[in-house]
């Protein structure tokens, strides 16, 4: 049986981000599409596509946290891992209570990003794997 391609969407305002991370993650094995703001993501199809969201907290206009926000209306069970650059333990516990599955630290490890992302898409593949196409 073939290995599911798992779309993991980037929202960063961060250029190099946008270019990086979505190189990184097609070598971890996972498809990739990349958002500099929310809005362009929201309008987007990625939003329906998406089994994994990698969001920085720090957007212009809708913020990372605002974006979790609607997310969690629109498609609650998207699983989110947030980016950020402030080193900010109080942020990272809000966001974990709200709901995200992890925060990173800019810059973090490969590895640590493909184990969190495993965390993550664990309980889909296991869906998967009950319900094979």
């Amino acid at each position: 049986m073939d290995q599911p391609h798992f779309l993991i969407s980037v929202v960063d305002d961060n250029e190099s981000i946008r270019e990086a991370l979505p190189d990184l993650l097609r070598t971890l094995g996972f498809d990739a599409e990349s958002f500099g703001a929310a809005e362009p993501f929201l309008s987007s199809d990625a939003v329906d596509r998406s089994q994994c969201l990698i969001l920085d907290v720090s957007l212009p206009g809708m913020s990372g946290p605002e974006l979790q926000w609607e997310l969690r209306r629109r498609k609650p069970d998207l699983p989110i891992i947030f980016i950020t650059a402030q080193i900010d333990s109080a942020l990272r516990a809000d966001l974990l209570a709200a709901g995200a599955v992890a925060c990173l630290f800019k810059p973090f490890d490969p590895q640590e990003l493909q184990s969190v992302l495993d965390e993550a898409l664990g309980p889909i593949r296991a869906e998967q794997s009950k319900n094979p196409m």
